[in-house]
């Protein structure tokens, strides 16, 4: 794992640093004496040039690595840190992303004149750099160990090196052009933080470069004192006590509800099931609303989307702008058409291997693409795609590739590419505009612009609505929130929870404005929504957000309701939530709802919840388009309120052409 990486500055600044495990300043600092000050560098690596970090020389020091790269314009030096006895393959790759990102985003301030501070948001590209890397190292560790199966195990004393280390402890480094300025500042002394243990020293190889433990190459007795003691983290005498006291006191039994045949409670209880209802009657959700003990996080408005000059809020795609960033990089250094890695972009060699024994000069026929286009169809399947989306795509590929005349593997791949590319753009290209903003701007004036949202049970309605609602917020809007799952036990209760979120939020930035609307349980759901448009419209709300009860999409009777729904509340926009993980059933429940609204009603939309845990397989977006010609309009990609992005086909071509 890795240890720390630094951004800093050839006159000693930190401009940007992340720690995962505490380490010593020194590390840095012999680094910075060494290949920057003394500039003991090996052939081949080059100090002033910014080259790559896999032809710079590892620097070692004591039981930690350096890999490193510089940026000779911007006077940048990034540089990662990591145990010996770790092999980190995708090292390397790291840091030279990361330079290309950082300069990409801060070069134009770092270019300005007289620039002392730059604000630095970094984590977010940071964090997305390493769970890409990490997840492609552990996909290729893990083919490799396979292959390995048979081999002996390791000595255990190699494994035991890292089981025993304690967690990280908070700090605050700060650093500056000397080494003698590292320290931590939540100690009191200046000692380093931690000091590697120097009973067991490896002998480094021929290429690597070295420094030495510490002054006079041995370090101090405080500090080996300290690496070779075991931290114990004790309870104070308070809170020992205070277990104590709670071990102590006899469990108090909990007195169970009875249930009837028809899950129904005793009559005889006098517990309320339903809290919901606010104790004056009132149905804005306003009142019970409380004070909680802790507050919520403040969102980065830039983590997520910008807001341009005339102060809109728009949606910002954090992958498609790494890679955007990384290919613009890949691009100025080649104009040759080359096939990525897997590792951070696209990798089309997994489909164009499939041709390599038809290339040269021949032109392709049916009989040709018939072997091909099986293991293209195939590679979709893995990848989620339901079988008649996967063959509507592959016809897509085959018509682009019939009668083209091969030239070299390099040629076909692109045009396998091209040819994806078109057919997954007429596939995921809704026919008509679907700018919600836009729309909302259009009615607003005249009446509350209403939306709903449907889905099956357990694929997150209730939290991709409160995402909806943060970005409408960002945009000003008045919003109602409407609890219309009258059935599902804590429904209610929920939906109060993200309003009373989404309060505290919108009240530091000043932004928009949210009410719950509810009539708690039992209720039929149809007249609730109803209601709720019609008090919109009095209270001059500009969005009113219904939720509805989770539903079987094979359940005939719960799927008939929906029609009295729609009549209702007259929805301007019904999305569905689907869940990235469902596979192929996903074009069934797609069929089944966007059918369920009666004649000349349907879906309007899709929302694509939990990408964020199925990788690059993300079939399911594409099987629920091809089985209803409904876009997709927004991707979860998190729990978090600003975890919503807009759906870029580039990022589904990419995602649906990698090597597994």
């Amino acid at each position: 794992m890795l240890d720390s990486f630094e951004i800093l500055t050839t006159s000693g600044v930190v401009l940007w640093s992340k720690t995962y495990a505490p380490t010593s300043p020194s590390i840095i600092n012999s680094l910075i004496t060494s290949v920057f000050i003394e500039e003991r560098t090996l052939p081949g690596a080059g100090v002033a040039d910014d080259i790559s970090a896999a032809n710079n020389p590892p620097y070692k020091y004591d039981q930690h690595t350096c890999k490193w790269t510089t940026v000779k314009e911007l006077g940048l030096i990034f540089v990662a840190v990591y145990r010996s006895l770790l092999h980190l393959s995708w090292i390397d790759k790291l840091v030279d992303n990361i330079k290309i990102i950082f300069v990409e985003l801060y070069g134009d301030q770092l270019r300005k004149p007289h620039t002392t501070i730059v604000k630095c948001a970094f984590d977010d590209y940071f964090d997305q750099q390493i769970r890409q890397l990490e997840k492609t190292a552990l996909n290729r560790d893990t083919k490799v160990a396979e292959s390995t199966a048979l081999r002996a195990e390791a000595p255990a004393s190699v494994t035991q090196d890292f089981g025993n280390e304690p967690p990280p402890l908070p700090g605050i480094l700060s650093r500056g052009a000397s080494k003698n300025n590292y320290k931590d500042l939540t100690s009191n002394e200046s000692t380093p933080i931690a000091t590697p243990d120097t009973s067991r020293p490896s002998t480094p190889a021929s290429h690597l470069l070295t420094g030495k433990g510490g002054p006079g190459g041995k370090g101090s007795r405080r500090a080996r004192k300290a690496a070779n003691t075991p931290t114990a983290y004790a309870s104070s005498g308070d809170e020992l006590q205070s277990k104590r006291d709670k071990a102590s006191k006899p469990a108090v039994a909990k007195k169970g509800r009875k249930w009837d045949a028809d899950g129904l409670a005793d009559e005889d209880s006098d517990t309320p099931l339903d809290y919901s209802a606010p104790a004056n009657g009132a149905t804005s959700g306003e009142d019970e609303i409380k004070e909680r003990p802790g507050a919520m996080k403040e969102i980065d408005q830039s983590s997520w989307g910008w807001k341009n000059e005339k102060g809109e809020f728009f949606l910002k795609d954090l992958d498609d702008q790494v890679d955007s960033i990384l290919a613009s990089a890949t691009a100025k250094k080649t104009d040759t058409v080359t096939s990525s890695t897997g590792i951070v972009g696209s990798s089309i060699s997994a489909i164009g291997g499939y041709f390599r024994s038809i290339v040269g000069g021949k032109t392709l026929t049916k009989e040709d693409l018939e072997k091909p286009m099986k293991a293209m169809e195939d590679h979709l399947l893995r990848k989620n795609v339901a079988r008649e989306a996967a063959i509507r795509l592959c016809e897509g590929v085959e018509r682009e590739l019939i009668g083209v005349k091969t030239e070299n593997f390099e040629s076909i791949q692109t045009r396998i590419e091209s040819a994806m590319e078109s057919s997954l753009q007429k596939m995921l290209t809704p026919t008509s505009s679907h700018d919600l903003v836009l729309e909302i701007n259009a009615i607003k004036k005249q009446r509350p612009y209403v939306i709903s949202i449907v889905g099956v049970n357990g694929v997150g309605k209730s939290t991709n609505l409160s995402k909806i609602c943060f970005f409408l917020l960002q945009r000003n809007f008045k919003v109602l929130v409407v609890a219309c799952d009258t059935f599902r036990s804590g429904a209610v209760e929920q939906l109060a929870v993200h309003v009373r979120n989404l309060k505290e939020l919108t009240a530091r930035e000043g932004t928009g404005k949210v009410e719950l609307y509810q009539k708690g349980y039992g209720k039929d759901a149809a007249n609730v929504a109803k209601d709720a448009v019609t008090f919109g419209a009095q209270e001059g709300y500009d969005v009113v957000l219904i939720d509805t009860a989770g539903r079987r999409h094979n359940d005939q009777r719960l799927m008939s309701s929906l029609e009295k729904f729609a009549n209702f509340a007259k929805p301007d926009k019904i999305l569905m939530v689907g869940e990235a993980l469902v596979g192929t059933d996903s074009v069934a429940q797609a069929r089944n709802f966007n059918a369920a609204f009666g004649n000349g009603r349907s879906l309007d939309g899709f929302i694509i919840s939990k990408c964020d845990t199925v990788g690059d397989m993300v079939g399911t977006l594409v099987s629920m388009v091809h089985a209803t010609n409904v876009p997709v309009l927004f991707v979860g990609t998190g729990q978090h309120y600003n975890d919503l992005r807009g759906l870029s086909v580039q990022w589904a071509l990419k995602k649906l052409m990698s090597s597994n």
